[in-house]
């Protein structure tokens, strides 16, 4: 079949980052406790590092996750009958080409939609989606996927799929509201796959977070070196402590720094000083863990059914399959 045209469609503003961490790092320092949206942690060196993180024997989700999509992609692709794949924050869309390749094989696959935040990431990524299917129809929409959905191509019948566990770093309420955007955005009968960690072991689910060689440390760290440099501030990244710990009431991680001394950090662009206390902790990222049934419990009051439920043969990473009713 002949390569079909990309189609990539816009909806930030070439300033919406800029003006989107002034505003997240005013709120983050004037609240109590204080607290980062993880989002800010991927620069090019944050990208890298959690690139690394991946590949570490301790971090289990990612091959857990591409090792279930290899062997239920198939499964997947019949039960859904979707011909139209999705993937919310895609970055490179490399798990993707796993589920794609069943819907490919199968003969359902006619179009392909990436949605992300970066434009040059996205374009790339369909320029190489093009290429490895062709015939298909492929969209890039720049937003992000907490305000974006609206703007989701609505052609053929969807599978929306949120991989890779990032729906564990939303807060409840922030979940619970993006999966009742979903469902608003999904006609009945279109689906959503979602990536899911597993409540398990707690020290496993630790050592995941902080591996002997510190590369998780460095990515949380990493933050402060991205707030220094976009918002013109002079924390010290070498005065914090690298605080991971298993919130069991919440059943998540919970990374955070925490200040090894008092300090007073200026942080030019807001005209704005931050005043730390020796130990004062700021929470950087969570990583809630799941138990099936009381996600499940989430997506059917959020107006999905039919859900089907797939694990490696750990039993450490879970993919949820959910139908719109």
């Amino acid at each position: 079949m002949p390569d079909l045209p990309v189609t990539v469609d816009v909806h930030l503003p070439a300033d919406w980052a800029d003006e989107a961490m002034s505003v997240d790092i005013r709120r983050a320092f004037t609240q109590q406790p204080k607290q980062l949206p993880p989002m800010w942690l991927y620069d090019d060196r944050g990208s890298e590092l959690f690139d690394a993180i991946t590949r570490l024997p301790e971090y289990y989700p990612t091959e857990a996750e591409r090792s279930i999509l290899a062997r239920r992609a198939p499964e997947i692709a019949r039960i859904t009958g979707a011909d139209t794949v999705v993937e919310l924050g895609s970055g490179t869309s490399d798990k993707t080409r796993t589920l794609l390749d069943g819907f490919a094989d199968a003969g359902q696959l006619t179009d392909i939609v990436v949605l992300d935040v970066s434009e040059q990431t996205l374009r790339d990524a369909a320029d190489m989606l093009a290429a490895r299917y062709p015939g298909t129809e492929i969209r890039a929409v720049v937003g992000d996927f907490t305000r974006h959905l609206r703007h989701l191509p609505d052609t053929g019948t969807r599978l929306v799929a949120f991989l890779g566990g990032t729906i564990g770093n939303l807060y409840v309420e922030e979940r619970r509201a993006f999966l009742g955007a979903l469902a608003d955005t999904l006609s009945s009968g279109e689906w959503v796959l979602l990536g899911v960690d597993l409540v398990k072991r707690i020290g496993r689910i630790v050592d995941a977070y902080h591996d002997d060689t510190g590369v998780t440390e460095e990515f949380i760290r990493n933050v402060v070196r991205v707030l220094n440099r976009e918002m013109d501030a002079d924390f010290d990244p070498d005065a914090f402590d690298y605080v991971p710990f298993w919130d069991a009431r919440e059943e998540r991680m919970d990374l955070r720094l925490r200040a090894t001394m008092p300090m007073t950090a200026r942080i030019e662009r807001l005209d704005l000083d931050v005043e730390l206390g020796a130990n004062e902790e700021i929470r950087v990222e969570i990583s809630t863990k799941f138990r099936p049934e009381k996600l499940s419990a989430e997506l059917t009051e959020a107006g999905f059914g039919d859900l089907h439920w797939f694990s490696d043969h750990a039993g450490d990473f879970g993919l949820v399959l959910a139908r719109r009713r």
